[in-house]
């Protein structure tokens, strides 16, 4: 969860070594959050915050992760396409929006109402939860479209890759009730092209993160080759399962996703309700 203002780090600055013990503790956190994520999303609620168990600071948590994750929706959006469930060359335009889109967000970060983003996104996260848990027919055939590609990837797309840069936790779920319900795809391709946009809104923030300094390359590299293999083994189960699969994995990482935003002391939405 991306928080405050992005600051770059003073030029004497040492970041924290991590101990080497600790080291296979994150490179488990990465696969297995690659293996979730290239499923249903929501890597991040794994790998983030082992990254700050293990002592490194906040931002450094949320750059690194940038890296790490980038290699894992990579990955996935390699074996996607490799079985013909995304088309590369036709979702370029589409993929460089959500570039856009996560630069944007990560840049403008400090003009965005952080509180109300905290607010509602439990909120928002438990209501696609039970979208999708409850909405019949869901499998992987495509069914009616109701925005055309051009228009889904002028409008949504740099919105939600904004939303990425900015915030963060349910991009993933976002992308794929977009698709399901207005670009009209089944829940496998849905989840295809759902990791070629994540791919893109990670790479946008990246590089604002890396302006910052905000990385740390060999932990990042280092869980990134672990979120590649979880990531291939995810995206290959995907594919042989489908629908029966995506479906209830997508609803138990929106509603974790809210739970985690809901049991930190301050969030807004706790102190509104006075819990």
């Amino acid at each position: 969860m991306q928080q405050g203002r992005l600051k770059s780090l003073p030029p004497n600055t040492t970041l924290p070594d991590i101990a080497f013990h600790l080291l296979p503790l994150l490179c488990a956190a990465a696969f297995f959050a690659g293996f979730v994520d290239s499923i249903a999303g929501g890597g991040g609620l794994i790998t983030v915050p082992v990254m700050l168990i293990v002592g490194i600071p906040p931002l450094q948590a949320l750059g690194t992760n940038k890296v790490q994750s980038l290699f894992g929706a990579a990955s996935a959006t390699i074996a996607y396409a490799r079985r013909g469930h995304v088309q590369l060359a036709e979702q370029l335009p589409m993929a460089l929006m959500a570039t856009m889109g996560g630069a944007l967000g990560a840049a403008l970060a400090t003009i965005v109402p952080g509180q109300v983003l905290q607010a509602i996104m439990p909120v928002l996260l438990v209501a696609i939860a039970v979208f999708f848990a409850v909405k019949p027919n869901l499998n992987d055939l495509d069914t009616h479209r109701r925005m055309t590609p051009f228009a889904f990837g002028l409008t949504l797309v740099p919105v939600i890759g904004f939303y990425d840069g900015v915030f963060g936790p349910g991009t993933g779920s976002f992308f794929m009730l977009a698709f399901v319900t207005l670009a009209g795809f089944g829940m496998l391709k849905a989840t295809a092209h759902t990791k070629l946009l994540n791919l893109g809104s990670n790479f946008g923030a990246l590089i604002v993160f890396a302006s910052f300094g905000a990385m740390l390359w060999k932990i990042g590299l280092l869980m990134g080759v672990c979120q590649f293999l979880g990531a291939q083994l995810g995206s290959r189960l995907a594919i042989r399962i489908g629908a029966k699969l995506i479906k209830p994995l997508l609803v138990i990482v929106c509603v974790a996703l809210a739970v985690k935003l809901l049991a930190d002391p301050a969030n807004p939405l706790r102190l509104w309700l006075g819990v």
